[in-house]
């Protein structure tokens, strides 16, 4: 398994990319007073059929040609349930597909969240020709990250630039810290 959630989210947003989606949104939910952590990752790529739905949640299925076995989401499954939390994957053919994994926030078995900032900051400059739609929150109190609204300020002038880049970053990690408080997840 990955050693931290945040691994695992940039892993199954890989799978969005490869899918060909123009658009990912990722949502970081923490509610403590629920003990929960819930992560949902929705794209609207390629999607998959029946078949592949109930398949991709076996290691030893892929459909990459460079490897035979797909660890990605069977271990994002692995690592919610773990903790008493759940799994849930449901895809369209052409319409896109949507992960969703809640961990319970105090279980001894869950990993930490990790490296948001660098997750997210990885997949816009690494990724220029998607947009990422990013929500970050701790017990209602939140941010939003939109590719969108970034390039419509910016007028052409791309996300991996290293000023805009180093804005991104800064930007996530400023909001993320005011959200956490101090505190890690």
């Amino acid at each position: 398994m990955l050693p931290e959630i945040a691994l695992s989210i940039l892993d199954i947003a890989q799978n969005s990319v490869r899918a060909d989606a123009s658009l990912i949104e990722i949502t970081v939910k923490i509610n403590t007073a629920a003990d929960l952590l819930s992560v949902v990752i929705n794209d609207d790529g390629c999607g998959m059929d029946e078949q592949q739905v109930k398949n991709v949640v076996d290691p030893f299925f892929t459909t990459r040609k460079t490897r035979k076995i797909g660890l990605g989401v069977p271990f994002f499954k692995m690592s919610a349930e773990s903790t008493g939390g759940s799994f849930e994957i449901s895809s369209e053919k052409g319409v896109g597909t949507r992960v969703r994994a809640d961990y319970v926030l105090s279980s001894i078995d869950r990993m930490p969240l990790g490296d948001m900032t660098f997750t997210v900051h990885s997949l816009i400059t690494l990724n220029t020709d998607i947009d990422f739609l990013y929500n970050y929150s701790v017990d209602g109190n939140g941010y939003t990250l939109d590719t969108r609204q970034f390039r419509q300020i910016l007028g052409g002038v791309p996300l991996n630039t290293p000023d805009v880049s180093d804005y991104i970053k800064e930007y996530l990690d400023e909001n993320t810290a005011e959200i956490n408080q101090g505190r890690a997840f």
